[in-house]
């Protein structure tokens, strides 16, 4: 008869030579589950390898594998000439995840917590899920493009390097990091900065530049300046801070400075919020003359200027514009900014430049969400600035988008000519697409899921004066583009017909 052990691993023990994750590590991960669970108490003699491997139709070296990882967690005990007996390791609440659906269902956990709790309407999230082939964002880059053998290298190098170590053990911040300093003489050369590294501080993201920044300027009730036409993130990241937001008028040349002037008194308003090099979501550049308005009304009426910078590195059509930042003289703007949009996710970050005594204040915040960063992605992307490689990996990869664009122009004119107007951007990974004659974006986006295209609702934008789509581009190449159009051409005729 078997014995009860025996039958036990059977019945628990489940595998897929499929799954990326050795067989032998996903059957150690599910027996020290059972230990865990108290299925395979302290003492108990595990079948020897020969009749393990037979239970489990492995290969006998499979499960001495599995024996040998076991011992080496300290599960097991491994006794010459006697067996392999049960461990209970001296951190007993050591938390194992194993790949078997078999143990993961013995027991259900809570689904509602049971205590009270404050719920956020503001940071309810906006991400919708689809299975379709086919996919508009908001101009996201084509992670396709990114060089992953080259990372690849760079990454095994400064994982080997001995003073990886003795960075991460530092207890005190160093007054200024080989990566500021970088990022610092990056910023100065590309932006027109003149600013040392006491005036910058790192993030993960421009959305965690902008908490972080709202935090610090906003109190309950604080007004906050927006355009009609804004980015659903960063309203988002204001109202959860307690500010109460005001929308401006936007046009083809920026948001309505003249606007603010008219109703706008000293200390009526916290901050404006602007995207000058490209708005989000129309992609209009904030005219030169509005800058410079904008810069002498803050310094009047005494309320920041929070700059977001999202996109400057996507310039197809002449100079870039240079940042308000780069011409401020009176310490009015916090710039946010971001480096390595055309990598992975992983290997880009986000960037506040301030006055000094604004980045102290921020590194305190900063300190508490992330006190160290990602200390291999900085040494990466300081030797890519140190090199000039980001400057080549940028202007290789603005050529394709700039092709992109082009195409998609050039596919809206044979498809949209009569049924839709849209602007030529001078840069950036979207296009502006507004619908003339109206219709309904909800239906639009209802048909084209239907044919296999996804417009989430976060690209929409439809009231009274508007119904446009942030349409972008970037992720697509020209194949991609030719079937999006034309499946969003489909979709256009279902509704308006």
């Amino acid at each position: 008869m078997s014995s009860p052990v025996n039958n036990l691993l059977k019945t628990l023990v489940h595998f897929e030579k499929s799954q990326v994750t050795a067989v032998y590590i996903q059957i150690a991960q599910q027996i020290i589950n059972a230990i865990q669970r108290r299925y395979l108490i302290e003492g108990t003699a595990l079948p020897g390898t020969r009749t393990l491997s037979e239970l489990l139709a492995i290969n006998r070296n499979t499960a001495v594998a599995v024996y040998d990882e076991l011992a080496s967690q300290g599960w097991v005990d491994i006794v010459p000439n006697k067996g392999t007996f049960v461990l209970m390791p001296e951190q007993k609440t050591a938390s194992i995840t194993a790949t078997s659906q078999g143990l993961d269902m013995l027991r259900d956990y809570p689904n509602s917590s049971g205590f009270p709790f404050q719920s956020s309407f503001n940071l309810a999230s906006t991400q919708e899920v689809s299975v379709s082939n086919y996919i508009i964002n908001d101009g996201q880059p084509d992670l396709r493009l990114h060089p992953t053998h080259q990372f690849s290298r760079m990454y095994s190098a400064s994982m080997k390097r001995t003073s990886l170590i003795s960075r991460w053990n530092q207890t005190n911040e160093q007054s200024a990091t080989t990566f500021n300093l970088q990022l610092c003489n990056y910023l100065n050369a590309t932006r027109g900065f003149h600013i040392k590294p006491q005036n910058i501080m790192s993030t993960r993201s421009t959305e965690m530049s902008l908490y972080i920044v709202s935090q610090l300027l906003i109190k309950q009730d604080d007004v906050v300046l927006v355009a009609d036409l804004s980015h659903y993130k960063s309203n988002m990241i204001f109202q959860q801070a307690g500010a109460n937001i005001i929308t401006i008028p936007v046009d083809a040349h920026g948001i309505d400075v003249d606007y603010i002037e008219k109703h706008v008194t000293k200390g009526s308003i916290r901050c404006v919020y602007v995207c000058a090099h490209r708005h989000y979501p129309t992609t209009v550049t904030l005219s030169a003359e509005r800058r410079l308005k904008l810069l002498q009304l803050a310094k009047a009426y005494q309320f920041a200027i929070i700059e977001d910078d999202f996109d400057y590195d996507f310039q197809f059509n002449g100079s870039a514009m240079l940042p308000m930042a780069s011409s401020d003289a009176y310490g009015v703007v916090i710039y946010l900014g971001k480096l390595g949009q055309s990598f992975f996710p992983s290997f880009q970050i986000g960037f506040v430049v301030a006055p000094e005594n604004i980045i102290n204040e921020a590194k305190n915040y900063l300190q508490i969400l992330d006190k160290q960063g990602d200390l291999i992605q900085k040494q990466m992307l300081s030797e890519l600035i140190s090199e000039g490689e980001i400057h080549r990996l940028i202007k290789k990869n603005i050529t394709v988008y700039k092709q992109r664009r082009d195409y998609l122009c050039e596919k809206l004119q044979t498809h949209f000519e009569s049924i839709a107007t849209w602007d030529r951007p001078a840069g950036g990974l979207a296009i502006w697409l507004r619908f003339e004659p109206r219709i309904s974006l909800v239906e639009l986006a209802k048909k084209a899921k239907e044919n296999d295209l996804f417009l989430p609702k976060t690209i929409l934008y439809q009231n009274k004066n508007i119904c446009a789509i942030r349409l972008g581009f970037g992720h697509l190449n020209e194949a991609d583009i030719e079937v999006v159009v034309k499946k969003l051409k489909v979709a256009y005729s279902m509704v308006s017909s």
